[in-house]
């Protein structure tokens, strides 16, 4: 028997899960607290392809934003929502597989916890590499790949440095970013020092951190690439 977890992969899971909870469909942070790393790596005159929604994106001045997930479900519903919005493209993909786009053909990749979802499966790890080696093939020459996710340095930047040539940065969120409190951990945009292992965040930071995990992954094309 499949558990919810495993099947994260999976088109019939989100399309049961967005069937029976209608509404929002914005995951982990919500566009306005994301804006100031988003505004700082991202130019708005880029192409720019979102593996979770943000049609705040498109309020704050970015005008080509396409979005894509797997569930047919979830894009009808807000093709139906946004059908006044010319700017806002939904489309149902698979990330494992993103043919339909030419190599080369966004300034920038957003995701926030579609590598996380994919990673919960069955056949994670293969999984998560066909999905970066299609967000990187997508990506052009020093795009930027922003990645919003739980997974800490430990567990992200073996797969991001083993799937693909990135230059990596680091920044952090905390996960009550939108409520008011008191001064964050550390200043949104600015990079977290970031050593070979991870070991320096803690250092940083300090442990057991209430954090969503920015990595800010900027496409080099190596000696080896054939694109």
């Amino acid at each position: 028997m499949t558990t919810s977890t495993q099947a994260y992969g999976e088109p019939w899971y989100w399309d049961n899960r967005y069937s029976n909870e209608p509404g929002p469909f914005d995951w982990y942070q919500k566009y306005l607290t994301l804006a100031p790393i988003i505004n700082l790596y991202v130019p708005r005159h880029h192409s720019t392809l979102v593996v979770a929604f943000s049609e705040g994106m498109v309020d704050d001045g970015y005008s080509d934003v396409v979005n894509v997930d797997i569930s047919s479900v979830v894009i009808e519903a807000m093709q139906n929502k946004y059908k006044d919005r010319p700017h806002l493209k939904y489309m149902k993909m698979d990330v494992r597989d993103m043919s339909a786009f030419e190599s080369e053909s966004f300034g920038a990749v957003i995701d926030k916890g579609t590598l996380d979802s994919i990673l919960c499966g069955n056949n994670s790890r293969q999984n998560a590499t066909k999905m970066l080696g299609e967000v990187w093939r997508v990506l052009k020459e020093k795009g930027v790949y922003v990645l919003v996710t739980y997974g800490a340095p430990l567990y992200r930047l073996r797969l991001l440095r083993e799937s693909c040539s990135w230059t990596i940065k680091l920044h952090v969120i905390e996960k009550l970013a939108s409520e008011e409190k008191s001064e964050p951990i550390w200043e949104l945009t600015k990079p977290v020092p970031l050593n070979n292992d991870g070991s320096s965040v803690e250092e940083a930071l300090g442990r057991n951190l209430d954090v969503h995990y920015i990595y800010i992954c900027i496409k080099e094309k190596s000696v080896n690439s054939s694109t």
